[in-house]
Parts: C-alpha cells; structure tokens; sequence
C-alpha cells in the first residue's frame, strides 16, 4: 500500500509539474485594406481576444485618420499538421477622423485566419459590416463594408 500511494504522489507531481503549453498572447501587425493600419491583438483567454487598430480608413486620396476596437470570440478552429485555422466573430466600435469632425460607427467583423503552429506568424483576412452612426458627410445612418488582408507576429 505504501508503494502504490507513493508511486501516485510521484505520478501526480509528475504529470502537475508538466509546462503548460506555450500560449501568445499579443499579436503586433499590419492590416491592409479598408481601413489600412497598425493592428493589435490582445489575447484574453484561448478563445477571445481584442483587436485594436490605428490607422487611416483609406489608402487613397481623401483618408482620415481611423482607430477600432473589436472583441472578437473564436467559435471554430480547424486543425492542420502545421497551420491552426481559427474563424473568429466580434464586435466593436469604430471612430473616423478623431481631429475634427469625429465619425462613429458599430462594426462586426469576420475574419478567418492561418495561423503557424511552428512560428509565431499569423495571416488573416477581414470582412466586416460598419454600421455609421455619425458621418461629416451624410446626415442618415447607412452600413459600410470594411475588409482587408493582414498578418500579425505574436509575442
């Protein structure tokens, strides 16, 4: 008996003093498109995370200055023998033009991504719905489509 509750305390050390799997948990990147910008990714747990980018709405003439923020939650993750697939959904909050006339809208994104199993490396496109509640130009609420290409490096 004393065996065997030893070699269970041994067996249960073992197994608690194993490393848990390394998890990133902010991204940095870049994000091309409408809006084009610098991207942030926070991670707040293995399935949600928030997602802010800084940038302008548009690369041509006529830009302004753009920032959102999202809270995205991962329902789907497909699993490859080097790539991770995670389909992400969220909403958030978008603010055009911060300087002068600000601009506000809700968005919802989705985005589907292709992150690496063996590097820190992550690509993703965008779709997301604007719905612009305050605009410098137009007097009625009306839904702009946003959507892009990006990648982000995890730390």
């Amino acid at each position: 008996m004393r065996k065997l509750l030893l070699t269970t305390l041994v067996c249960g050390i073992a197994i608690a003093a194993r490393p848990a799997p390394a998890r990133a948990d902010f991204g940095l990147g870049l994000f091309l498109g409408d809006p084009t910008g610098i991207d942030f990714k926070i991670g707040l747990s293995n399935r949600s995370g928030l997602d802010l980018l800084i940038g302008f709405d548009r690369l041509g003439d006529g830009r302004v200055g753009y920032g959102h923020l999202t809270y995205l939650v991962t329902p789907v993750v497909g699993h490859g023998d080097s790539v991770l697939v995670p389909l992400r959904l969220g909403i958030g909050g978008a603010i055009y033009n911060p300087g002068n006339d600000l601009g506000f809208a809700i968005r919802a994104p989705l985005e589907l991504a292709l992150r690496l199993r063996r590097s820190p490396l992550e690509f993703y496109g965008e779709l997301a719905l604007a719905f612009v509640l305050v605009d410098r130009y137009r007097d009625d609420l009306y839904v702009d489509v946003q959507g892009g290409v990006g990648f982000r490096v995890f730390f």
